[in-house]
C-alpha cells in the first residue's frame, strides 16, 4: 500500500491501465508520477467548472465554450482567460488504485493555474479508484500569457493504492531516524515550513510578477531576461507586505529532503494564519534534497498569492506544510540522482525559462 513507483507505472502502461495516443514515452515517467501531455486543441470557456456526477467534460464544454483553438503550430493562451485542453493520456484504473494530479514545478512558478478535470468529476485533481475515461487540463494563465504546443507537459499524475499518508507520530519517528529538515521539525498534520526573509547574504528575498509583460514560449529554456517579467523584492527588516492579487516567488527557510522510500505533497497551511495561497505545484519526488541523490536538503520555492487585504509576512512565519506519503515500493530512479533536475539543491529560483 502506498504511492506507486516508476516501475509500477510502467506495469500500468503495459497492462493498458494507462494508455495514450501517441504512446507514452519513458521520459514522462518520474520516480513517483507520470507527466501528462497536451493534445492538439483547446477550448476557450466562459468560466472554470467541475464536471459533476453523471456528466462528461464534452457535455459541459458545449455549455461553456466560447471558441476552439488549434494548437498544432503553437497558440497563445492569454492571461486571465480559462481554457480546457484534452490530454493525450487516458485511464482505465484498477478498482484499488486512485490518482491525484498537480501542476509541475515550472508551471506553478509561472503562475499558470493548471488543474485536472475528468468525466463525472466533483473535485479538481482527484480521480477515484476504478476511473475509466479521458483526462483534461483546465489552464488559466494568471500573470503571463503563454505559448503552448501539443505534447507540452504542464501537470503530472500520481497513483496510490490504499492509505499512504503518514500520521504525525509516524512522521516524527521518520524525522528522528532520518532528519527531514535542517533544524527543529514543526509537525502538525504534516511537516511545517516557514518563509525565509533574512537571507544569509544580501537582502534579496523574492520576486514579484510584473503586471504587463510579453508572451512566454514554454519551449524556451533559459531564454528570458528576469527583469522583463519580475520585480526583485528586497528587505532589511525581515518582513514584506503582500499586495492583494499580486504573485510572488519566495523561498522556505528550511532545507527539506525526501527519503527514497517516501514522497511528499505541499499543502496550504491553516487559513487562520493569513489569507494567502502558498503553492500551485505540490509534488516532491523520492530523493528530493536527499544526500545520496546529490543534495544536502533543498529549499522549497513558495508560489504566493495574497487574497482580500494587504498582509504582512514576516521571517520564520509558518506558511505551509509537507504531507509525507509512503511509497508502495522504492523507485528505480531517484530525483536528482538518476534523473536530470532543474531544482535539486535549489534556493530562491525562478522557473527554468528565465536566465540565471
Amino acid at each position: 500500500m502506498g504511492v506507486l513507483a516508476d516501475h509500477k507505472i510502467r506495469e500500468m502502461i503495459a497492462s493498458g491501465a494507462l494508455s495514450a495516443s501517441p504512446e507514452i514515452t519513458d521520459a514522462q515517467v518520474q520516480p513517483a508520477s507520470l507527466d501528462l501531455r497536451l493534445a492538439n486543441r483547446a477550448w476557450r470557456v466562459r468560466a472554470s467548472f467541475l464536471t459533476g456526477e453523471n456528466q462528461t467534460v464534452s457535455e459541459r464544454l458545449r455549455e461553456f465554450e466560447m471558441h476552439q483553438i488549434d494548437l498544432t503550430d503553437g497558440a497563445v493562451l492569454e492571461k486571465g482567460c480559462v481554457y480546457v485542453v484534452p490530454l493525450m493520456e487516458t485511464l482505465d484504473l484498477p478498482d484499488d488504485v486512485q490518482a491525484v494530479a498537480n501542476a509541475k514545478s515550472s508551471t506553478g512558478r509561472l503562475d499558470l493555474l493548471t488543474r485536472l478535470i475528468t468525466d463525472g468529476g466533483t473535485e479538481f485533481d482527484r480521480i477515484p479508484a476504478g476511473y475509466k475515461g479521458p483526462l483534461f487540463a483546465e489552464i488559466c494563465p494568471r500573470s503571463f500569457s503563454v505559448l503552448v504546443r501539443p505534447g507540452m507537459r504542464l501537470n503530472q499524475i500520481r497513483f496510490r493504492s490504499g492509505h499512504a499518508v503518514l500520521s504525525d507520530e509516524e512522521l516524527l519517528a521518520l524525522h528522528e531516524a532520518t532528519p527531514l529538515v535542517d533544524g527543529d521539525a514543526v509537525i502538525d498534520q504534516g511537516l511545517g515550513f516557514s518563509v525565509d526573509l533574512k537571507p544569509a547574504e544580501g537582502d534579496l528575498v523574492g520576486y514579484r510578477a510584473k503586471p504587463h509583460t510579453g508572451v512566454i514560449d514554454l519551449d524556451r529554456i533559459g531564454h528570458y531576461a528576469p527583469d522583463e517579467y519580475w520585480e526583485p523584492i528586497h528587505t532589511r527588516d525581515g518582513r514584506i507586505i503582500l499586495d492583494p492579487g499580486a504573485f510572488y516567488i519566495l523561498v522556505s527557510r528550511e532545507a527539506v529532503h525526501i527519503p527514497p522510500n517516501y514522497a511528499a505533497e505541499m499543502a496550504p497551511y491553516l487559513a487562520m494564519v493569513g489569507e494567502f495561497r502558498v503553492h500551485y505545484a505540490g509534488f516532491f519526488d523520492p530523493g528530493f534534497g536527499h544526500a545520496t541523490a546529490g543534495g544536502t536538503g533543498s529549499r522549497g520555492v513558495l508560489e504566493v498569492r495574497c487574497h482580500e487585504a494587504p498582509f504582512v509576512l514576516e521571517h520564520g512565519q509558518v506558511v505551509g506544510r509537507l504531507v509525507y506519503e509512503k511509497m508502495e515500493s522504492a523507485p528505480d530512479r531517484l530525483y536528482g540522482a538518476d534523473l536530470a533536475s532543474n531544482y535539486q539543491g535549489q534556493g530562491l529560483k525562478l522557473a527554468k525559462h528565465f536566465r540565471t
